[in-house]
């Protein structure tokens, strides 16, 4: 499991190239065709151990939420605005790297004159601060147009709890390496290490159109939602529809904002899942979207699913998620590449 390297690797939406590097170090001895298309998305070929195999694109997304830098004011400060969603309320305070330099700094805001609501803070009144005195002090360090990370430490909390930055989708592409790493399959495995997931789906859309595939999964990390609300009473039970929990196993979607899975694929996984004693759950919130929205709807339509890692606090400094989960995700897609035919595939 390459977790910590893919995490660790800066990549917000536009600028995936690190983690680019460190996929294309993993998986060079054991595919073919290896292809970096125009949008920068990495795609390759696991054949198949039979001839005449389906095409099934295993499509992760490689970017990250973050910032980018959109000026300097005279005082050395970064003004900065959001690459993907992030909530506001989270970002006072957090550590930052900004550029290729990675220089770090630390969100600020601007003070508010007296009167004014201090307990909501937008984005536009904060700032980032590198400890430059003026304006001088920035401009041979960053300039306008450099991304913004969060400054986080992959960590093992325990025998099963990993935290660090990016899990959407860097567990996506983690899980997608080891199935890459691992013996052939009845099919052929179009893997697709896709860009700009998180502003829009735009990678997925080329890397379908081009490696024209009959099926695809979508291996991505989703929000879990399972931990008391802290302004309840202390001993409230966990919130009634926490969409998926920790240590529950992958998560198939039903349907979300961008798609909707067709139902014999979802019975399909659900089979597999069940006959394997892989324990899993369902995704019937309806909101969120996935590169299966830009896959299912490419050329002229793919059967498209997806499989989740649960995660807590994506879209934030640090999500956390459980390594059974992760083996069990690993688990399932093995056993349902080795069990898609064309009749899985075929409409009924």
């Amino acid at each position: 499991m390459i977790l910590q390297d893919l995490s660790e690797a800066i990549g917000v939406s536009g600028q995936e190239d690190a983690v680019r590097k460190v996929i294309l170090s993993a998986i060079k001895d054991h595919v073919t065709d290896i292809e970096i298309d125009a949008m920068g998305n990495l795609t390759a070929l696991k054949k198949a151990s039979t001839e005449n195999a389906p095409r099934v694109m295993l499509a992760a997304h490689m970017d990250e939420i973050g910032f980018m830098v959109t000026g300097i004011e005279g005082n050395g400060l970064l003004r900065f605005t959001n690459i993907g969603g992030i909530d506001d309320r989270i970002l006072p305070g957090l550590r930052m790297k900004i550029g290729e330099k990675q220089i770090p700094g630390v969100v600020i805001w601007k003070p508010i004159h007296k009167g004014r609501d201090q307990n909501v803070v937008k984005l536009d009144n904060l700032r980032i601060d590198i400890g430059a005195s003026d304006k001088g002090g920035v401009s041979s360090k960053v300039k306008p147009g450099d991304r913004i990370a969060f400054d986080t430490q992959y960590a093992e909390l325990d025998d099963t709890m990993l935290r660090g930055k990016a899990f959407d989708d860097r567990v996506g592409c983690s899980v997608l390496v080891d199935i890459l790493q691992g013996d052939s399959y009845p099919v052929d495995v179009l893997a697709a290490f896709t860009v700009q997931e998180e502003v829009g789906l735009r990678g997925a859309k080329v890397a379908a159109q081009r490696l024209q595939p009959d099926m695809a999964l979508i291996l991505e990390g989703t929000s879990a939602h399972d931990l008391p609300n802290p302004l309840d009473d202390a001993d409230e039970d966990l919130v009634k529809n926490p969409g998926c929990k920790l240590g529950e196993g992958p998560v198939l979607t039903v349907m979300d904002r961008s798609m909707i899975v067709p139902p014999r694929l979802l019975n399909f996984l659900k089979e597999i899942a069940q006959s394997s004693e892989i324990p899993y759950q369902l995704k019937t919130a309806l909101g969120g979207g996935t590169d299966g929205g830009s896959i299912h709807l490419s050329n002229s339509g793919v059967p498209t699913a997806v499989i989740s890692m649960p995660c807590r606090y994506i879209h934030s400094p640090a999500a956390m998620l459980n390594r059974n989960d992760y083996d069990n995700m690993v688990a399932l897609v093995n056993a349902s590449l080795n069990n898609i035919t064309q009749e899985i595939i075929a409409p009924a």
